[in-house]
């Protein structure tokens, strides 16, 4: 089968290879993959930005079927149609972390896709615990948005405290700062979002999807128009989705005295920025790394309500061989979800 590997470490060095078709232990499931998306950590991982451990096929944000179960798993799951929680592919089990339940800060812990073999391919091998079914009526390309979903779960209604009447700013609008909005208006938070002279075509989906209010930071008065939205007051909360060094100054600037600020995005380098303001404003700072085992179950019953749903966001799908083009797109900021299918020709 093919597969995109990231064959040695260093800036680009990924390309198609012919691998073989991995075998199922006994304690794995065999996933047919159906769509894997691409996520900014594929291009960290691309510029070595990111940690990996190459040779390594990447990709981690995934959908397909069951069709083979090892002797030790349940074997009558074989068929079923399945989005997958792809960062516990590795973890110890034994660990502080891993007993809170909190497996992404495991130090033995690597994710699919860059620190064991990912999804860009025909087939992936599993364990149980990482197989989500889907709920009726779930198709198998949006499940492949089940795993940045996920971190937005995480970030938006477990680790920060916002509620109806606040307002809330979400500063990028790729698929993760839209995601993020589709959660504070279904929970009726007013928000307004930021992006850049080249977001055009996310801002504008921002705005269709319940977006209070579109700021162009490129323009100068962009702060003043928050100061007006917000009454002079400022930011109740700011989730900074983009990880670029002057949407986190802008973030920290917008979000009001006793304000909260989450980190969303991976920076992926070293960045500046004016940390006095946590302190003489006293803000409530978090970072949201991933998910928890919790945090899949919320999404699941997040989508069988039906209140959220995340096809909307799909514009692209492409055949493996075309991967460059995806990633271009991505890297690009062209369209919005990207998705890659290794049965598509």
């Amino acid at each position: 089968m093919q597969a995109l590997v990231k064959y040695q470490a260093g800036p680009g060095n990924v390309e198609l290879r012919d691998v073989p078709e991995p075998p199922c232990a006994d304690h794995q499931y065999k996933i047919e993959v159906a769509w894997c998306g691409i996520c900014g950590t594929d291009l960290h991982v691309l510029h070595d930005t990111f940690r990996n451990y190459p040779p390594v096929i990447l990709g981690h944000e995934f959908s397909g079927t069951i069709v083979e179960a090892g002797k030790d798993t349940d074997r009558s799951r074989v068929g079923e149609q399945v989005t997958i929680f792809p960062a516990m592919a590795v973890t110890c089990g034994k660990c502080i972390y891993c007993r809170m339940g909190n497996i992404m800060f495991c130090p033995e812990r690597r994710g699919m896709g860059h620190g064991v073999n990912g999804a860009f391919t025909n087939y992936a091998v599993v364990k149980p615990e990482q197989c989500y079914r889907l709920p009726a009526g779930f198709a198998l390309d949006e499940a492949a948005v089940c795993e940045p979903f996920a971190a937005c779960v995480q970030a938006v209604t477990e680790l920060t405290n916002v509620r109806l009447g606040d307002v809330a700013l979400v500063s990028g609008p790729g698929p993760i700062g839209l995601l993020c909005l589709k959660l504070l208006v279904a929970e009726g938070v007013r928000t307004i979002v930021a992006g850049t002279a080249r977001d055009g075509v996310r801002l504008a989906k921002a705005k269709e999807l319940g977006a209070d209010l579109i700021v162009n930071v490129d323009e100068p008065d962009w702060l003043p128009l928050i100061l007006e939205a917000t009454k002079g007051f400022g930011l109740d909360v700011a989730f900074e989705c983009s990880g670029h060094p002057s949407s986190v100054k802008n973030c920290l600037q917008a979000v009001r005295k006793l304000g909260s600020y989450t980190q969303v995005g991976i920076c992926g380098r070293e960045i500046s920025v004016e940390f006095d303001q946590i302190f003489y404003k006293q803000l409530k700072v978090a970072g949201s790394v991933g998910y928890t085992a919790a945090t899949w179950q919320r999404v699941i019953r997040i989508l069988e309500q039906g209140k959220v749903r995340l096809d909307d966001l799909i514009t692209h799908r492409l055949p493996l061989a075309e991967w460059q083009t995806a990633f271009d797109l991505c890297e690009q900021q062209q369209g919005l979800k990207a998705l890659i299918s290794p049965a598509k020709s």
